[in-house]
């Protein structure tokens, strides 16, 4: 059983994901992580960021290893712990254009579709092309979706001490560039269900999602 989880920032993909795989007895990949995971790579080692082709270069280099266990999901990169690193503002302001350059998103894709081979049990993966490039035969496509505001206000919750207005113009900012990049854009599959988590609480999109693929397995 293979789930696409899509969305946008802030939509509770990372939260809904994880325990929807923990709750069905699934594996848990984060892919975003892994694109934080390679510009913080680029960011340590002095790669210039707004050189495409220095990304393109050296987008083969550092070795990612994402541990699937939803209770405890891992991400090293050239053997060291970056779950942390990974997630300062340094690397999301400069995620997006990593993630542009096609040698980075075709790197990071053969990745993520070898690990989703391997998912013995199935798996739940969440990012913003899963079911549009990633894993299109998937199982099950859902796209989250929640107003800016909403969003904004769940990730300066999460991001302590920074301001909504500020958050809400970066998530704007980020589903542009997201969303208009020419490798693999952030878009909903023609064949996923969409969820609009803006008046949800999170314990009710995980009940939707786990319900939508109880109803998929049961169908099989």
């Amino acid at each position: 059983m293979i789930v696409a989880i899509d969305g946008p920032a802030g939509t509770g993909k990372s939260s809904t994901s994880k325990a929807v795989a923990a709750q069905l007895g699934l594996s848990y990949l984060d892919t975003g992580a892994q694109y934080r995971a390679i510009t913080w790579w680029m960011v340590s080692n002095g790669i210039d960021i707004d050189d495409p082709s220095a990304i393109a270069a050296a987008a083969g280099k550092p070795e990612i290893v994402s541990g699937t266990d939803p209770e405890g999901p891992t991400i090293t990169v050239d053997g060291v712990d970056v779950a942390g690193p990974i997630r300062t503002q340094e690397v999301s302001s400069k995620v997006s254009a990593v993630s542009a350059v096609p040698e980075v998103r075709t790197r990071i894709t053969e990745l993520q579709r070898s690990i989703a081979a391997s998912a013995a049990q199935g798996i739940v993966v969440e990012g913003r092309d899963i079911g549009t490039t990633v894993l299109p035969d998937a199982d099950l496509k859902i796209f989250l979706t929640a107003s800016p505001e909403a969003r904004a206000a769940r990730r300066s919750g999460e991001l302590k001490g920074s301001d909504v207005h500020s958050t809400r113009e970066a998530l704007i900012k980020r589903d542009a560039a997201d969303s208009s990049r020419k490798a693999s854009p952030l878009a909903k599959a023609d064949d996923a269900v969409e969820v609009d988590t803006t008046e949800l609480t999170l314990a009710q999109v995980i009940e939707c999602v786990v319900t939508l693929v109880e109803e998929k397995r049961a169908g099989k």
